[in-house]
This record gives structure tokens, C-alpha cells and sequence, in this order.
């Protein structure tokens, strides 16, 4: 049988396709351009960290910005910083951090660390000036930077130097731009530091004309109605200022405190109730907006406790300075405030301690003991002792009149009592008539101690607290805390 040969079944003749020959070229193509780019920089190895994109200056003003606004000036000058860093010679991201760096100064409870504050403030509005020597804006933030660090107890024989000065600068930013409203603003601030009450009025008159949106506006003229004692406007203005700038707390500070002046001032026991209340209200959301932010500031709790003090609730003073203490544990100045509210409450022997680690300062199983123990796992926190100042010269006489109340012949503190006596003359501060009479009270005690007669039922010279002080109605308003 003839069969046609066949081709193998089994065996087939290689063929070239032109599909295959294309993929192989793209890929060997391709993987020599991924050679090429990795050689030139232009690809990356898969593993390798990819770039983080640098963020603007701009944007860390814009959260800056929103942190004051927020409330949170910590936060605020870190973010100003933050955009220095990108950009150390933009005079305005000085000036602004000047201004936020001196209004948290406010915030701050003891000569001390307003000091620095101040300091810094001072130190970036020069640096803006030397930037930018000739802007109006930033002559106006350094006049009031100036205002705000002329207080004796912040810059001492300093002080009366930089009021001047402040108001030179002043002048000259409305020189360089008369319409500048924030220069007008400070102006005003820097002639009721000056006392300068009629001129100080014309200009933040033309001011608010201008600046209904500016919250330093409405501050500034609400401190001016403070000088002049019309308390109730200027809550008004307070509250102008809390509408445009709703989460500073310094302002709620202020409002609270006008209140409780008024308060003071009542002659009827319906209003005084009343404004105390109001009082404790704007204290209360300062309290929480700093509860919300996670801002752990005493300030609120010890102007709560003040309040409570002027109410005669000393119990409820107390608590509330405890309070600040658990987020403050190492301020001498808060246990000198427990320790006025303890002495009013005539709990002296819970005072000595408290008072003890204001003035002298204290180990930490001493502020355990200063402030009413603390809790399971706090071992206490050392405390340093405030120097003799306008601000802390309370805390000396009290403690020196605790001693010598509480001094028998057998259990006698007059020593202690009697040498710190001596440090308040010989720094002066005797010079005021009733701190003197206090001291030669004292003196009187620790003498007839000294001869061996026991006095009972002896109650220490109360502190003179009982008239409550508006920080920015003095010479210079920013330095003395808000309390």
C-alpha cells in the first residue's frame, strides 16, 4: 500500500514570530531606560525612601494663625518658629511672633517666666526692625512689645527706659503710615501706661473707627475704660474683642475679673451676687477652652479661687488652687495662693508649709505636704522659692505673720519670723506704710514670746487681698498675672 510521506508528527521546524521578537525588544527597551534612569538619578531602587516635600513658611503662618486664634499660643509660637527656620530674614513672621510671644506672657503666673517671655518677644520684634527698619507694622508690634516689658518687676531700672521708647516707636509708625491702625492702638495703650488719659482716648477713639476687626483694638480701649473705672463697657469692648478672637482666654480672664471688681463695689447683695456669678462664668470658659485644647494652665482655677476667696468659700478657693497645682506642681507662686486662702480659712498650720515653699522654696515630699498630699504614684515635686518682689511681698508677710501667731515660748518660729523681717527692709519694701505696720506687728508678737508669755487665740494679719487688683489698670498692664 503506497502512502504520501508526511511530515513528522512529532518534530516541527522552528518558526519565527514576529509578536515574540516585538515583547522581547520592548522589554529589553525597557529595561535599559530603567538602567539609565537609575544611573542618571532620575528613578529611585524600589526600598529607597522617597522625598517628603518641604512645606512653605507660608503654611506654617496659616496654622500659626490658627492656633492663636484657637487659643493655643504654645502652639502658635512653635509654628512661627517652624517658619523661621525655611525663612530666618521674613521681617512680618518676626513682628507676628512678637506679638503672639507678648500676649502669652499674660498667661504667665510668676515675674519669672513673664520675664522670659518678654524677652523673647523683645528679642524677635529686633530682629524684625533690623529687617525691616522702615515698616509700619513693625514699629507699631515693637512699641507695644516695648509697653508690655516697661514694668519694674520684668526689667527693673529698664523699665522706665522702654515706656520712652515704646512711645517713640510709636510716633514713628504712624510717621511711616498715619492710617496704621494697630500703631494708633498701642499708641493709646502706651499714654494710659503714662497715664496720658485724654490723649489715650483720641487716639483709640480713631482707632475702633477704623478697627472694628481688630481684636487688640477692642482690647486696648476696654483696658482704657478699666483705668477710668467704667467697668460695665468695658466688658462691652472685652467682648468685642472675645467675637472676633473667641478662644483667648486672656480675654475672658479680663472680662471675669471686671466683674468681680464690680462685684467688689456693690452695695447691694442682689448685684454683687450676680457679678460674682458672671465672674465665675468667664473664668469657667476660659477653664474649658484650655480643657479642650489640652492646655494645662492654672490661671482660670487660681481666678476662680479669688473669687471664691472674696465670697468667703474657702473651701471652694482651695480645691480650685489644688487643682492648679496638679498642672503646675513646681509654681511657687500657686502654693503662695494656697497659702493666703488657707490663712483666711484660719487653717495657719496648713499654711506655714504652703507659704514656706512659695518664699523659700521646698523639697519634694515638702510640696506633698504644702499642698494637702499628693496622690498614689506622685512622689512630689521640688519647688524653688520666689525672690522678693511687688508681686511676691504678700507672700512674705503672711508667712511671716503664720510664724509668729503660731510662735510659743517652747514652739517658738520668731527666729525665722524676725530674719526674713530683716531681708523685707533691707530690700526696701518696707517702705510701704502698711506692709511696716505689718512687720512691726510682728515684731511686737515675737517680743512678747520672747519674755515668755503665751498669747491664745492669736489669728496672723490676713494678707491684704480682700481688694482685688486689675492687672492691666496699673503703670503697666501685661505683667502682673491675671488672677
Amino acid at each position: 500500500m503506497n502512502m504520501n510521506p508526511r511530515g513528522s508528527i512529532f518534530n516541527r521546524r522552528p518558526q519565527n514570530n514576529i509578536y515574540r521578537v516585538f515583547l522581547y525588544l520592548l522589554v529589553i527597551l525597557a529595561g535599559t531606560g530603567i538602567y539609565l534612569g537609575i544611573q542618571r538619578g532620575t528613578l529611585k531602587p524600589i526600598g529607597d525612601p522617597t522625598l517628603t516635600p518641604t512645606r512653605s513658611p507660608e503654611s506654617f503662618k496659616i496654622e500659626g494663625d490658627a492656633q492663636f486664634t484657637s487659643g493655643d499660643l504654645e502652639s502658635a509660637i512653635s509654628s512661627y518658629r517652624k517658619a523661621l527656620d525655611i525663612n530666618p530674614n521674613d521681617a512680618q513672621i518676626w513682628a507676628t511672633l512678637a506679638r503672639i510671644q507678648t500676649y502669652n506672657s499674660s498667661l504667665k503666673t510668676i515675674d519669672a517666666d513673664r520675664r522670659t517671655t518678654l524677652t523673647d518677644a523683645l528679642n524677635s520684634i529686633n530682629k524684625a526692625k533690623t529687617l525691616a527698619p522702615d515698616d509700619s507694622t513693625v514699629a507699631a508690634i515693637r512699641a507695644f512689645v516695648l509697653d508690655w516689658n516697661s514694668s519694674p518687676s520684668i526689667s527693673g531700672d529698664k523699665a522706665a527706659g522702654y515706656l520712652v521708647e515704646a512711645e517713640q516707636e510709636a510716633v514713628r509708625a504712624l510717621n511711616l503710615d498715619n492710617t496704621n491702625t494697630l500703631a494708633l492702638a498701642y499708641y493709646a495703650e502706651i499714654m494710659i501706661d503714662q497715664q496720658r488719659i485724654t490723649q489715650a482716648e483720641q487716639n483709640i477713639l480713631k482707632a475702633v473707627d477704623t478697627g472694628q476687626n481688630i481684636m487688640d483694638v477692642h482690647r486696648v480701649y476696654a483696658y482704657l475704660l478699666e483705668t477710668e473705672g467704667v467697668y460695665n463697657q468695658a466688658i462691652d469692648e472685652y467682648n468685642k474683642a472675645i467675637a472676633i478672637t473667641p478662644n483667648l482666654t486672656f480675654l475672658y480672664m479680663r472680662a471675669g475679673a471686671n466683674y468681680r471688681t464690680m462685684a467688689f463695689k456693690s452695695v447691694t447683695e442682689e448685684q454683687k451676687t450676680a457679678f460674682y456669678a458672671s465672674s465665675l462664668e468667664y473664668f469657667a470658659k476660659a477653664a474649658a477652652i484650655n480643657d479642650q485644647l489640652g492646655i494645662k494652665d492654672p490661671t482660670p482655677y487660681l481666678s476662680i479661687a479669688k473669687t471664691y476667696s472674696q465670697l468667703g468659700e474657702y473651701y471652694a478657693a482651695g480645691r480650685n488652687v489644688q487643682k492648679a497645682l496638679t498642672f503646675d506642681p513646681s509654681n511657687p507662686d500657686v502654693y503662695g495662693q494656697l497659702g493666703i486662702v488657707f490663712t483666711h480659712s484660719r487653717n495657719f498650720e496648713g499654711a506655714i508649709p504652703a507659704l514656706k515653699c512659695a518664699i523659700l522654696g521646698c523639697t519634694a515630699s515638702e510640696s506633698c505636704d504644702a499642698r494637702g498630699g499628693c496622690d498614689t504614684g506622685d512622689n512630689g515635686t521640688e519647688v524653688k522659692g520666689l525672690g522678693l518682689s511687688p508681686n511676691s511681698i504678700v507672700y512674705y508677710y503672711s508667712y511671716i505673720s503664720n510664724l509668729a501667731a503660731l510662735s510659743r515660748p517652747k514652739s517658738n518660729h520668731c527666729p525665722e519670723a524676725l530674719g526674713l523681717i530683716n531681708e523685707i527692709r533691707t530690700a526696701g519694701y518696707n517702705s510701704d506704710p502698711i506692709v511696716e505696720s505689718i512687720l512691726k506687728e510682728n515684731e511686737n508678737i515675737c517680743a512678747m514670746v520672747g519674755k515668755g508669755i503665751i498669747i491664745s487665740d492669736l489669728t496672723p494679719t490676713p494678707p491684704l487681698t480682700a481688694q482685688p487688683t486689675l492687672p492691666f489698670a496699673s503703670a503697666t498692664p501685661s505683667p502682673t498675672p491675671i488672677q
